[in-house]
């Protein structure tokens, strides 16, 4: 289980989240949604620990990740794997060394660097882009790719950490309908079919209701809103985003099936 208590951040003495606290169960689908600004992306950050917290504990199976260091540190990013709205992959290489890119953490670093990635590593990243059926362009750049291709290669990547956690940052924010729904169909199959625990940042209420089966709604840094999505109201989503509102309450790209069409090899 996952635990975040009292979590708070400062950037001077302005609080980008503000004493959240909440618990999140093994092989939850959690979406976190609020405004731009609410503090979204910093908690998520704080959880990976990319941003430091001001105060308060995250506890991760009874561990407190909040004091880990070196190599546990480095340990912890790996098992809850970060996807952002960017991509951050590096264009120049291909797809499948950029999937590779997800077992730095358990490899030498010489190997990294001579690009000799051990063989079962090569295995476990092919498997993973023939998930999203990408396997086919695993030799191709990946600043040739569209962007909805990118973010896939970039879930492969955080698969291949084989994480317990995924965080997705925003994940659909610069995507057209087509590729937001693969993309969070792509969430959804690892997260029923490999029992990964998946929290999401979205902007999109309709995506949060179709495909979470629980809401963390935040404003000014605060947790506001905590619980399933068919109790967040439309007054309720309102008050939530504010001036936002109207652009938020629109039709989702698409209805997350049930099951997302999930193959035959991701339930092995």
């Amino acid at each position: 289980m996952l635990v975040v208590e009292g979590l708070t951040c400062r950037f001077g003495t302005k609080a980008a989240v503000d004493n959240a606290s909440f618990s999140i169960q093994p092989g939850s689908f959690v979406g976190v949604i609020g405004r731009s600004g609410a503090g979204k992306s910093t908690l998520l950050r704080m959880i990976n620990r990319l941003a430091e917290p001001s105060e308060g504990r995250i506890l991760f199976e009874g561990v407190d990740v909040t004091a880990l260091r070196g190599k546990e540190l480095r340990q912890w990013r790996a098992r809850s794997a970060m996807i952002f709205q960017q991509f951050n992959l590096v264009g120049r290489l291909d797809v499948l060394t950029n999937v590779l890119m997800g077992r730095l953490a358990e490899i030498p670093s010489w190997r990294s660097l001579t690009q000799l990635w051990p063989e079962e590593d090569r295995a476990l990243a092919i498997s993973a882009l023939e998930q999203f059926d990408m396997a086919a362009i695993a030799a191709q750049r990946a600043d040739q790719l569209s962007g909805g291709q990118q973010q896939r290669v970039a879930i492969a990547r955080a698969l291949v950490q084989e994480p317990d956690i995924i965080l997705a940052d925003e994940p659909i924010a610069s995507l057209d309908p087509r590729n937001t729904r693969i993309v969070m169909d792509a969430l959804l199959r690892i997260n029923k079919h490999f029992g990964i625990t998946v929290i999401c940042n979205l902007h999109s209420l309709d995506l949060a209701r179709n495909y979470c089966d629980r809401l963390i709604g935040m404003a000014a840094g605060r947790v506001v809103f905590d619980g399933a999505p068919e109790t967040l109201t439309d007054r309720i989503a309102r008050e939530l985003y504010d001036l936002e509102a109207n652009d938020v309450m629109g039709t989702a790209p698409a209805q997350a099936p049930d099951g997302a069409g999930v193959p035959a090899a991701a339930a092995a």
